[in-house]
Parts: C-alpha cells; structure tokens; sequence
C-alpha cells in the first residue's frame, strides 16, 4: 500500500525533474565518450549508486567512507575533467545549440544518410605514395569521438576525402602542411590542426614531434593517427595510446577495415 501510495504522489514536477537529469546525463555522456575519461565517468556513476545502495541497506560505516570519498572526490574531478567541462560549458553557451540539436529527439538521434561510407583506399593509396616520396603526414580519423576541440585548432576543409587532395596538403610547400589533417566520417574535416603532445617515456627516440602527437592523441580519443615519416618514408600508426612502427599499406589498410567496416 505504501509502495503504491509513494507511487500515485509522483507529481509532474517530479517526472520533469528525472527527465532533465536524465538528458543532462546522457548530454555529459555524450562528451567523454570515445576519450579516457568515459572510464572514469562510469566508475563514478557505479561509486554513486553503490553508495546509494549502501545508504538504503542502512550500512552505516560504509556509508560514511563512500560519503566522504564522494564529497571530496568532487574538487578532483573538476581537475580531472576540465577539459569535458570547458566543452560541455561553451555546447550550453552556444546559440546555435538548438540547431545543433534539431536532428534528436530525447535520447534518440535520426540522421537520413545513416550510411557512412569511408573512403579507405584512397586514405591508404594517399599514405603509400607519400611514403614513397618521404612526404611527411600526421592524418587523424575520428571514430566515436568528434574530436571538436582538436578540429577547431586547424583550418575548417570540409572536402570528400580524394588521395590527390590529401597529399597536396601535406605537400611541403603547402601552407596547411604543418600540423595534422582530421577525417570524420566520409570527410576531410580540417587540416593543420594542433594535436596534444605524449610524454610517454616508452616511444622511441628516434620518433618525431609527428610520433609523439600520434600518441598524445590516441592516449586521450578513440581516434586513429596514421603517421608518414618525412626522414625515412615509413607508415606508421597509433591506436588506444599505442605506437605501431613500419607497417606496409596493405597491413594500414587490413586494420582500418577492421576499425572502419567490420
């Protein structure tokens, strides 16, 4: 009775209220996923409702241990997500949100050209000739993760992807040549884009600032970076934080149908 009294007392308010959070929850989601930090947000999603659960089975001890992890663990997640959060900050500032938006509805987005079709050969024919002319490149493609701050570092293209045109912008006398190009979906998005730089002491030395940015990359997205080495012609790649040196094109081409079509 008193299940069903509790029940029949939910006032609109209260329904209002869920579904706010609920977009809001999915919004903030929609962020991290594809980064590092989509980890960390699922673990203090499941930290929360154990603690909840913890409260509920009147578990004091527990309780208060979660309680206290939770309160101060709030100072160290601004730290730790300020790069979601300065996202998520200028999505809600930004006029265009609604536009930016009118293809969902609720939890659900519709697209009419669902199809995504990646040009892969000509990404593979490109890096392959490239490397026989020792043309450096850094070519990121984007998978879950719209890499929308990284994009905005670099000039907007906006072009089908085309081998012709992917080595004539990392032509050395290119003005986009510098920097990295961004392919989403069946895009080039945008070229000499500025991609943050690995620490990783385990990448070798003989390895360029094109190397090391592969790798910074991959440590934060899901995206993958292909890198052609200026110095000595070799295609390379970097994946979940993880430097591949010298594979052949057929090998670049058999992982990114691994990625991209199966």
């Amino acid at each position: 009775m008193i299940l069903l009294e509790n029940l029949f007392s939910i006032r609109i308010v209260d329904i209002i209220d869920i579904l706010l959070f609920s977009i809001l929850l999915y919004e903030i989601y929609a962020i991290v996923k594809g980064t590092a930090a989509i980890k960390i947000f699922i673990g203090i999603i499941a930290l929360f409702v154990i603690w909840k659960i913890v409260g509920a089975l009147q578990m004091p001890l527990l309780s208060e241990i979660l309680g206290q992890f939770i309160s101060v663990g709030v100072i160290a997640l601004i730290v730790v997500f300020q790069p979601e959060i300065r996202q998520f900050l200028l999505m809600v500032g930004n006029t265009r949100i609604i536009r930016g938006h009118r293809r969902r509805i609720l939890f659900w987005k519709y697209n009419l050209n669902t199809v995504v079709n990646l040009d892969l050969d000509n990404i593979v024919k490109a890096c392959k000739h490239m490397a026989d002319l020792k043309t450096g490149a850094l070519i990121v493609i984007a998978r879950e993760n719209e890499l929308t701050p990284y994009v905005e570092t670099g000039r907007i293209v906006d072009a089908r992807i085309s081998d012709l045109l992917i080595e004539t912008i990392f032509f050395k006398n290119s003005p986009l040549h510098d920097g990295a190009m961004i392919i989403l979906h069946d895009v080039i998005r945008a070229a000499r884009c500025i991609l943050p730089v690995s620490n990783n002491p385990e990448i070798p030395s003989v390895c360029g600032l094109r190397h090391r940015a592969a790798v910074g990359l991959t440590e934060k997205t899901d995206a993958i970076a292909i890198i052609v080495s200026e110095e000595t012609g070799a295609i390379s790649y970097s994946l979940e934080g993880k430097l591949y040196l010298d594979i052949k094109p057929v090998q670049l081409n058999e992982i990114l149908e691994r990625l991209f079509r199966s």
